[in-house]
């Protein structure tokens, strides 16, 4: 559902006719938004109970990872799952990485942030904090697919917090009426000032581990 961004190539078709410019177009023919937004969930809650099976302790994830992380789960509903995008995305007068730097990108960010924080073996919160902090900004500043950067990129900091032996994270911190400092944390990123997301994975992983 591309209500949240600004799209500014419309060379691809992406609205599912009947769904007034709201549903992106899709494999099942849904035009609602609530319906779509269950179906995404539904399938990504399977893909998950996998990846955390598929991925061990000792796992140094790859773009090639991610993509097929993207396309196992959204590959049901979208063509284009898995596949880089071709459309250049903005949100809130914030543009993300254009479309055709993508490739280069995320071979940067699997050379960089990939290598050296995974597998994700630290033990002291705030040095697992920083970790997932830097791999959730530089991806999701990247935003290398069409739908689902955010939660793609929450389930990558999932798998990586299960191999610092910490419990499934609780992202209810990044939400609500805390988006915008959560928006303001990723925008840091664009000059490698990673210190208010570490601020909120030091949150998350104490708020998940109290529970």
């Amino acid at each position: 559902m591309t209500d949240r961004y600004d799209v500014s190539d419309l060379r691809e078709g992406q609205f599912e006719p009947g769904s007034n410019g709201q549903v992106l177009r899709n494999k099942l023919g849904i035009t609602s938004v609530d319906e779509m937004n269950a179906a995404e969930a539904s399938a990504l809650a399977t893909a998950t109970e996998e990846f955390v099976h598929r991925f061990d302790a000792q796992h140094r994830f790859t773009v090639d990872d991610i993509q097929n992380m993207h396309r196992r789960w959204l590959g049901g509903i979208y063509d284009w799952a898995g596949d880089f995008r071709q459309v250049n995305l903005g949100k809130g007068g914030f543009q993300f990485a254009s479309a055709h730097l993508i490739p280069k990108l995320m071979a940067d960010f699997e050379y960089g942030a990939l290598r050296v924080h995974t597998p994700c073996k630290a033990v002291e919160v705030p040095t697992v904090a920083a970790a997932l902090a830097e791999t959730h900004v530089e991806l999701v500043l990247i935003h290398p697919f069409r739908e689902g950067n955010g939660r793609i990129s929450r389930l990558l900091c999932v798998l990586m917090a299960l191999q610092a032996g910490l419990p499934f994270l609780d992202f209810s911190a990044m939400a609500g009426d805390r988006k915008p400092e959560y928006l303001n944390a990723v925008q840091k990123g664009l000059d490698r000032d990673y210190t208010k997301m570490t601020s909120f994975f030091i949150e998350i992983i104490r708020a998940t581990t109290s529970a």
